[in-house]
């Protein structure tokens, strides 16, 4: 599970086997945990975030989606 940023208090990573899924990213802090699409940015699901969190990490992923994406197709490349 490749950290391909780290924000804060939040650790943002891909699972290796979820590349047959369409591009996205986990983020975690301590026990909470959230999933986000890559295209167009959007929540997928969560467990243990504030909405204030949600919010926050909403414009995190929306910010860096392009350089995310870019490293989840060098990942998706070298994992075929």
């Amino acid at each position: 599970m490749p950290t391909i940023d780290q924000q804060g208090p939040y650790r943002i990573f891909f699972y290796s086997h979820d590349l047959r899924e369409p591009a996205h990213v986990h983020v975690q802090r301590d026990r909470s945990f959230g999933k986000f699409w890559l295209q167009p940015v959007g929540l997928v699901s969560s467990h243990g975030f504030a909405a204030h969190e949600l919010r926050e990490l909403h414009g995190i992923v929306r910010d860096n989606s392009a350089r995310y994406l870019e490293k989840w197709n060098e990942h998706l490349r070298k994992s075929t």
